[in-house]
């Protein structure tokens, strides 16, 4: 007896059905788009879809579509012509606040990006760019943050009055030089209450107290993971000035990042770019004089300069810096737990902490300011020649009334949502502590190359699909139609699965598609040869089915499962196109034993059900 359970039709049309939707997508091509997105990284305003839209009409350029999240503004050309002319003026409309990036965005249909439908991300061998992996100096980052704490120490006892004869780093420990045993002792006890990621441990000198200082292990791993991550911010900043749409800045392993910038061709740009450089700096805010009539007179106080803030409007600033971004330890987003404000708490060093606790101490009740400074490189042409420049950058991004005196950790409020406050100690981290970083491997690839690669990976999958289809048919013919409607099947869930992932298609991940293909047939080829076996014993054909198909599983489980736990290896343990093989390679190995077994089992049992007299079977 043959039967086929109509929960499994079910289970088959639901995710045949979800598979088509999801596919769907990579059939409707791209549409040639501008990108605009804030170069601080803050959010758009509400305002600004209407505002492009303006300025559109008024060069009479007409746009397909615009797309518009908080984050970024996406408006939609019919031709590469217009989307040239569109960049060039919005360029020009919108000056260095924000960045103007040519895209190709997705030309899905509402209906299915509604459901979160979108086509499959090419990876760089297939869309063309430039990558290069960077390695991060850990050892450099443990020696400053050794140094930021010796720097604390001295503090601590200076403000306790203790005398000490040197405080210095000594390999990878800290030794703090005491007279006599109760400074250390008092020394001790003070260091361990304002410094508590220390391990403190006596060690006694030839004519010294010591006390040997150590950053905890778990602090220490945080202060190294806060400053790959800082890296990383300070990349993506720096990725905005090429104008890159969709780059990929990603950490792997320890110590190591990813850079990705698909479209980009000049490397040299890309490592000139990647190299600037960002600081912060806090300034009093010059409460006694007018910055408008500072602005529109051009007569500045002595002791002050005139800077601008995120909207544009003017402030004066004193020309004292309180402290900078070398002083920054960390920042951190949050919430201020008396108003349930957004906030950005802040941690300076032992230098820095003094001098903003003698500034705060005497300026209760004015408001300081947090100025963000880019050094940006910039290339001119100068007499048919490339001259390279810097250009130096300043914004006030924060403008804060002090409450309270604060010195090594405080708060800035007064910022508008949770996203800003976060945004903004993304920026205060990017541009103070970052660890040295050199390029370890770079490579290239052209637009040309990676279209070549497109077709040339998409022929192979259709001659090894068409290959298989022969075969099958040839030697199965029904049972080799029905394992071919399997395949098909196999290959538009693969698809599917891709995009809902949001996996990026690599050239070996086509590889792994095409490997998929021949290994799909694998499970229906040995259920076939073992129904025929059963019919060359006389069984009958409804026996011969059914024996097929269940003697077959546990060998057909076994070979896609060793196959799996090796794809599952390659991904743990693999880099970059490794991965990507390992990705295409797995999501084939679950959707072909989905369709192999299930799928075919379905159909044979709609031709040859069990309450059907079967003579013989097409196999």
């Amino acid at each position: 007896m043959n039967k086929f359970p109509a929960w499994k039709y079910a289970l088959l049309i639901v995710a045949l059905g979800l598979g088509a939707i999801y596919a769907l997508p990579n059939l409707f091509g791209d549409d040639p788009s501008v990108q605009i997105s804030s170069t601080r990284g803050f959010e758009l305003p509400d305002e600004f879809p209407a505002e492009i839209q303006r300025s559109l009409d008024g060069i009479n350029i007409e746009s397909k579509g615009i797309d518009f999240t908080p984050q970024r503004l996406l408006v939609r050309f019919e031709s590469t012509e217009l989307q040239a002319r569109a960049a060039d003026a919005l360029r020009e409309r919108l000056g260095d606040e924000y960045v103007v990036a040519l895209n190709l965005a997705p030309a899905t249909p509402d209906s299915l990006r509604a459901i979160s439908a979108e086509p499959m991300v090419l990876g760089l061998d297939l869309q063309g760019g430039v990558h290069f992996l960077m390695e991060v100096d850990m050892d450099a980052a443990r020696a400053q943050q050794l140094e930021r704490f010796v720097s604390d120490i001295r503090l601590v006892l200076r403000n306790s009055g203790i005398r000490y004869r040197s405080v210095r780093v000594d390999r990878n420990d800290i030794v703090a030089e005491l007279r006599s045993p109760e400074d250390r002792e008092e020394a001790s006890r003070i260091i361990a209450r304002d410094l508590p990621e220390l391990t403190l441990e006596n060690r006694d000198g030839s004519e010294t107290y010591n006390i040997q200082a150590q950053i905890d292990e778990t602090v220490l791993q945080e202060l190294q993971q806060n400053a790959l991550q800082q890296n990383i911010t300070t990349l993506r900043n720096r990725v905005n000035e090429l104008g890159v749409s969709e780059p990929i800045i990603q950490q792997q392993g320890a110590n190591r990042i990813v850079v990705q910038l698909p479209g980009v061709q000049d490397t040299a740009e890309a490592k000139r770019v990647l190299g600037s450089t960002a600081t912060v700096e806090y300034r009093g805010v010059d409460e006694q004089n007018d910055p408008y009539e500072a602005q529109r007179t051009g007569r500045v106080p002595a002791q002050s300069r005139l800077y601008f803030d995120r909207q544009g409007e003017p402030i004066l600033l004193s020309r004292t810096v309180i402290a900078s971004g070398d002083n920054l330890v960390g920042a951190a987003a949050g919430f201020d737990q008396q108003s349930g404000q957004p906030n950005v708490v802040v941690t300076l060093d032992g230098v820095g902490a003094r001098r903003m606790l003698e500034h705060t101490t005497e300026n209760v009740g004015n408001r300081m300011a947090v100025v963000f400074i880019e050094h940006r490189p910039e290339t001119e042409i100068v007499d048919g020649e490339e001259v390279r420049t810097t250009r130096r950058v300043e914004e006030v991004i924060s403008a804060a009334v002090t409450r309270e005196p604060f010195g090594r950790r405080f708060q800035t409020t007064g910022l508008g949502t949770a996203t800003e406050a976060t945004q903004l100690a993304m920026l205060l981290r990017a541009g103070a502590l970052a660890a040295p970083m050199q390029i370890i491997e770079e490579r290239t690839v052209g637009p040309s190359l990676g279209q070549d690669n497109i077709d040339q990976g998409f022929q192979s999958v259709i001659i090894g699909f068409a290959l298989v289809l022969v075969v099958m048919a040839v030697f199965y013919k029904l049972f080799g139609l029905i394992a071919n409607l399997a395949l098909t099947a196999n290959l538009v869930l693969i698809v599917a699965l891709l995009s809902m992932l949001g996996a990026t298609l690599t050239l070996p991940g086509i590889a792994g598609i095409v490997l998929t293909v021949g290994m799909a047939v694998d499970a229906n080829v040995l259920i076939f040869e073992r129904i025929k076996e059963e019919l060359r014993l006389g069984n009958t054909p409804q026996t011969a089915i059914r024996a097929g198909y269940g003697k077959a599983f546990s060998t057909i489980a076994d070979a896609n499962v060793t196959t799996l736990i090796a794809a599952i290896v390659l991904f743990m343990f693999g880099t970059g196109p490794v991965k990507g093989f390992a990705v295409t390679l797995s999501l084939g190995i679950l959707t072909s034993m989905f369709t192999a077994i299930l799928g075919t089992r379905a159909v044979v049992n709609l031709i040859y059900g069990n309450r059907k007299r079967v003579q013989a079977l097409s196999i």
